[in-house]
């Protein structure tokens, strides 16, 4: 990678407060073999989701939102914009992610991933509003994050890291390098179609 090319990823990645988050916490903690409690991949779907979940504009408000209002046509009365117009296509795309990705874990682990990964919720507070067991809470949100990160691409179906999921693929045959020109002549002989119009 480039200079040019990391300097371009690094700009366009949302930056993450991995210290706010429990799912970092729960990382850097190892079980009784010594192995992290949750994978990178984990860790990194659980992130997704909650990103989605914040640009889809899905947190609650903790106080009123007065920079919405307008004027209706006729006289003065003041009302709040309907939110299906004022959306932007980004955040009903998120909305959208964060609705097909709770549906691909199912009902009853969705509940785990929005308190925890969403609102940051710890886990004994996580247990108490989904009505877990005691102590059930680290086992459910490594069932749900490990059904989120094989949702996302992150796991195949045997649990395994994809390694080249961000790499870029082409439907060509292995020895297939494609040919760059400006020149019409030399697309003509490469037994391209250019056409020259007169």
């Amino acid at each position: 990678m480039t200079a040019a090319e990391h300097a371009r990823a690094t700009a366009d990645a949302p930056s993450v407060n991995l210290d706010e988050s429990p799912l970092a916490w729960l990382a850097r903690r190892k079980d009784k073999d010594g192995n992290p409690m949750l994978s990178d991949a984990e860790v990194r779907a659980g992130e997704r989701l909650r990103a989605d979940f914040w640009f889809g504009q899905m947190t609650p408000r903790v106080t009123a939102n007065w920079s919405g209002l307008v004027r209706d046509g006729g006289g003065g009365r003041l009302s709040a914009p309907s939110h299906g117009a004022d959306m932007s296509d980004y955040a009903i795309a998120a909305r959208e992610r964060v609705r097909l990705a709770l549906k691909a874990v199912g009902p009853d682990l969705a509940g785990m991933l929005i308190d925890v990964c969403c609102h940051l919720k710890g886990l004994e507070q996580a247990e108490k509003s989904g009505r877990w067991p005691q102590r059930a809470g680290k086992v459910v949100l490594q069932i749900a994050l490990r059904q989120l990160a094989r949702h996302y691409g992150f796991l195949s179906e045997a649990g395994t890291a994809h390694a080249s999921r961000a790499r870029p693929s082409h439907w060509g045959t292995p020895d297939y390098r494609p040919k760059i020109s400006n020149d019409d002549d030399q697309g003509q002989a490469d037994g391209g179609t250019a056409s020259t119009a007169r």
